[in-house]
């Protein structure tokens, strides 16, 4: 398994809303073409109205690598900075989970 942890600060409120727009339309292409993508979810910020967090599981580097290489990803990591003002991410190596069908 391999993950990512990706928090993302919109500029202003109607970034946001722009950005929640780019995502959901992504979100629906990964749900119906990515076997390989594990976990894909989103979540708003409590009290941080700007604030998104990715939280992103793959089968493998390879299945990431995948997700990567597609037109519509492609699309999303290109039109996303538009609104953005700060995008932290972090590489994660997948240790132990619920929910979470896993073969080591």
């Amino acid at each position: 398994m391999f993950g990512l942890m990706v928090r993302f600060t919109c500029k202003d409120e109607a970034s946001a809303a722009a950005f929640d727009g780019l995502v959901a339309r992504t979100g629906e292409l990964i749900r119906a073409n990515e076997p390989g993508t594990v976990i894909y979810t989103v979540h708003r910020v409590d009290g941080r109205p700007l604030e998104r967090v990715f939280y992103e599981l793959y089968r493998d580097r390879g299945a990431f690598e995948e997700h990567e290489s597609k037109d519509y990803v492609r699309a999303f990591l290109s039109e996303r900075d538009q609104y953005l003002s700060a995008t932290e991410v972090d590489r994660l190596d997948f240790m132990s989970g619920k929910g979470v069908d896993v073969e080591h």
